[in-house]
């Protein structure tokens, strides 16, 4: 059992919880264990912390008491009401400069209000997006940090020390002020929606032409030997392999209906507000919905028709067809969170480092993949980078798939299949590629009904109205802009 003063206080006991700190611990810190029900901290000491550096805390002035000063106190607790009744509880038994870390899947907004509450009060608030699950807290998370900088050096080492290592660099930097750490994770976790939901549609493409099980694993075993090399790849191989008791597989047994706990949802809120066309984890979110409703989809598939056109083509081309769609569709998937993280930095005035931001995905979280280590290079050599489609080795690798990508989403189209992901990155893909856009009739449209106003070419910045109909007047509206 650790003597003297704790490192860092941890709040929350749940599996991240105690990994995290098994984490810290083999790293030679010494943590401060505590949750509201105490059971659970003589439990985890008599257990799983027995022998290490790790103490016990009765009650929050207990935790308090036995930290080091400046105090560092992490909480992993369930995001929301949660996180505010135990900083509501920390801040009285708090000193100036004493440190609060909100390592949950907060909401960036939330993380950005209580930076600004803390701050009045003399304390230093860090918002710190955690990714891996709890393999990964255990081993090596992916850690993105944001806040109150005068806190980084004070936890720089408990970090890094315990974040995942890719090339021998940790998997975690300071982000940003204020909720630039949450927003980050918040984009990660909505680009992790659109890789599994990219993932599903190839599953089912796949069940269409009649791919058996086996088949599938092989090949995804095979994809996660090249350019998709990547976790989520990985763990498709082996789900696709596992067999229940009965010696069937498990995965058709499986309900198809997706939960998901919000982080998705809010990228493609934060998408809207920021008025960023990130389409494809729209998608994805919105596939999980439709998934949630059986009873209506078990119905409807009784009743609606589909194509009748069975699928004739080279199985093994398609599968290749399907590998290269796969590719492209990441990459838009990646482009458009990026796009994303650029405009939130602007609005919000965040010194975002777009390369070291894919360095802490490249190890420990969910959408650790190799193809990050090009999107670090590409933002390393070009750090106002537009578009990563505009990136020589994005360009070059969209070029070799396109031809195979829209088979696959023409194919889809022809068999019944939805493809909700793959199509959208291909239209969002067509749409910045176009130098023109049907959004002049949109804009005729406005103004005819709303006299909302236009520009002209080539007189761009004067707003024009046109009196349509020859009896609507010349007034222009000046305070709607839908």
């Amino acid at each position: 059992m650790a003597q003297g003063k704790g490192d860092i206080g941890l709040i929350g006991l749940a599996v991240m919880g105690q990994n995290l700190i098994l984490n810290m611990a083999d790293h030679g810190f010494t943590v401060v264990a505590f949750n509201r029900s105490i059971e659970k901290v003589h439990a985890f000491l008599a257990n799983e912390a027995k022998g290490k550096s790790i103490l016990g805390a009765e009650s929050i002035p207990d935790l308090i008491s036995k930290l080091k000063t400046p105090r560092r106190v992490m909480l992993l607790v369930k995001a929301g009401a949660a996180v505010d009744s135990f900083i509501d509880q920390l801040v009285p038994h708090l000193e100036k400069e004493d440190i609060i870390i909100d390592g949950g899947n907060s909401e960036y907004t939330d993380s950005q209000r209580r930076h600004k509450e803390l701050q009045a009060k003399g304390l230093r608030f860090v918002g710190a997006g955690v990714s891996g699950g709890e393999d990964g807290a255990r081993y090596g998370p992916s850690l993105m940090p944001g806040g109150n900088k005068e806190a980084w050096p004070y936890i720089k080492d408990i970090f890094q020390s315990t974040a995942a290592k890719t090339d021998g660099q940790p998997c975690c930097d300071w982000v940003g002020s204020d909720g630039a750490g949450h927003f980050v994770k918040m984009v990660h976790n909505g680009i992790e929606y659109g890789d599994m939901q990219l993932i599903g549609e190839i599953y089912h493409l796949m069940q269409a032409i009649g791919i058996d099980q086996a088949t599938m694993a092989d090949t995804f075993a095979e994809w996660n030997k090249g350019e998709l090399d990547s976790f989520l790849i990985d763990i498709t191989k082996d789900i696709l392999r596992y067999k229940d008791a009965d010696g069937q597989y498990l995965l058709p047994k499986i309900r198809d209906t997706a939960g998901q706990k919000g982080t998705g949802k809010w990228t493609a809120i934060a998408a809207l507000n920021y008025g960023i066309p990130v389409t494809l984890i729209g998608e994805a979110v919105f596939s999980r919905c439709l998934s949630a409703l059986k009873t209506e989809r078990q119905t409807a598939s009784k009743i609606l028709p589909g194509p009748s056109v069975q699928f004739s083509g080279d199985k093994k081309q398609f599968l290749e067809d399907l590998r290269q769609a796969l590719y492209a569709s990441k990459i838009v998937s990646y482009a458009q969170g990026f796009m994303l993280l650029r405009e939130a930095a602007q609005v919000h005035n965040w010194d975002l480092d777009y390369g070291s931001i894919a360095l802490m995905w490249r190890g420990g979280c969910i959408i650790r993949s190799v193809f990050l280590g090009q999107i670090k290079q590409a933002f390393d050599k070009d750090p106002n980078l537009r578009s990563l489609l505009l990136a020589p080795f994005f360009l070059n690798a969209i070029t070799k798939s396109q031809t195979s990508w829209r088979n696959v989403v023409s194919t889809a189209i022809t068999l019944g299949i939805p493809t909700p992901a793959l199509s959208t990155a291909l239209a969002f893909y067509d749409g910045y590629r176009s130098e023109r856009l049907p959004a002049n009739l949109l804009q005729a449209q406005r103004d005819y009904f709303g006299a909302h106003t236009y520009e002209v070419l080539g007189k761009e910045g004067a707003f024009v109205h046109t009196n349509w109909t020859g009896h609507g007047g010349n007034v222009s509206a000046s305070s709607y802009n839908a």
